[in-house]
């Protein structure tokens, strides 16, 4: 049976307001009895009911965060950097993913409505008027993950995708002398994915090169369909710029499976580096993003606002990018 409150009482020889007391670190019960309480607790391996807790005090110690996606290496790098902090300080964090905008907006609301939640961390690439009405009735605290510059009601944390992609492009330009190149993009009306693609066409129009455009969809398949089409094209380009480092994997699998060298008969690049990036055969030449930094000062900020400390009214914070050379290219 799992123990309770009450069991601990009776062990302690207190009252169960006692242990409550002592549970929650009230300082008006004497350290010897809280050692005690503490004690007896960790003997019967008691773990508070949280839910129950969140009840009688009417507040909460249960952070949502809600992506479109988990599958990807990305979003478990994020979800590492939030939780990491959130135990820290004491909170849960509870995950839920959606594939859809649609889903994912239902999946909001239930958040909210069900009244467990003190703050919302959301990773989304579009903040449509319906949800951000949602959102600011809520009264919560909200942080989002989102490369919008529009957004002025919330918090935000966004990756600098463009000068990342723009010197992703110039590099593969100057430094290493491509003239036809491919861009596989991410999702259609993504705010990442598009400010990928215009550093990728603002540099190859700078610099006077001849480039194509490949649509894909961050995944590992969509990767390899881009590749396949490019390849096999009749002005195939020298070098694939894949918008995340997924569907440069994708690239790289087709490309084997054409018997095609990496680099010597193709290079190809990508945007993240997720783990997995540096132990590629050949390694990727990639643009690194600090995946878990975003997700622990997405928690930071969200905490400090469930405390109410004083602080801006928005935070806008952009995380840095920096070009990792490896021998993809």
């Amino acid at each position: 049976m799992v123990p309770t409150i009450k069991e601990i009482a009776t062990k302690a020889k207190v009252s169960i307001a006692t242990v409550s007391r002592a549970l929650n670190n009230d300082p008006r019960v004497a350290e010897e009895t809280r050692k005690k309480i503490l004690d007896i607790s960790k003997q019967l391996n008691y773990s508070p009911n949280i839910l129950a807790r969140n009840f009688v005090k009417k507040k909460s110690n249960i952070i949502g965060m809600i992506l479109p996606e988990i599958s990807d290496e990305f979003f478990t790098e994020v979800i590492k950097g939030v939780d990491e902090v959130t135990y820290e300080k004491g909170y849960y964090t509870n995950v839920a993913s959606s594939h859809k905008y649609e889903s994912l907006e239902d999946e909001i609301i239930t958040f909210i409505r069900n009244g467990l939640f003190s703050g919302l961390i959301i990773l989304l690439s579009d903040l449509k008027p319906k949800l951000e009405a949602v959102l600011l009735e809520s009264h919560i605290p909200v942080v989002l993950i989102n490369s919008n510059t529009k957004i002025k009601n919330f918090d935000t944390i966004a990756i600098d995708n463009y000068e990342g992609s723009y010197e992703m492009t110039k590099y593969l330009i100057k430094r290493k002398n491509y003239s036809k190149l491919c861009h596989i993009t991410g999702p259609v009306k993504n705010d990442d994915s598009f400010l990928r693609k215009k550093g990728f066409i603002d540099a190859c129009e700078e610099y006077g090169v001849t480039y194509s455009i490949e649509q894909g969809d961050f995944t590992k398949e969509s990767g390899y369909k881009g590749c396949k089409k490019q390849l096999r094209s009749k002005n195939k380009s020298q070098v694939i710029f894949a918008a995340n480092d997924m569907m440069a994997i994708g690239c790289y699998d087709f490309a084997k499976e054409s018997g095609l060298k990496i680099p010597d008969d193709i290079g190809i690049v990508g945007f993240d580096d997720i783990f997995v990036a540096q132990y590629l055969t050949p390694p990727l030449t990639t643009i690194r993003v600090h995946i878990e930094e975003i997700g622990k000062n997405a928690a930071d900020i969200l905490i400090r606002r469930i405390k109410k400390e004083i602080m801006p009214a928005r935070l806008s914070i952009k995380a840095s990018s920096e070009l990792i050379i490896r021998e993809s290219c």
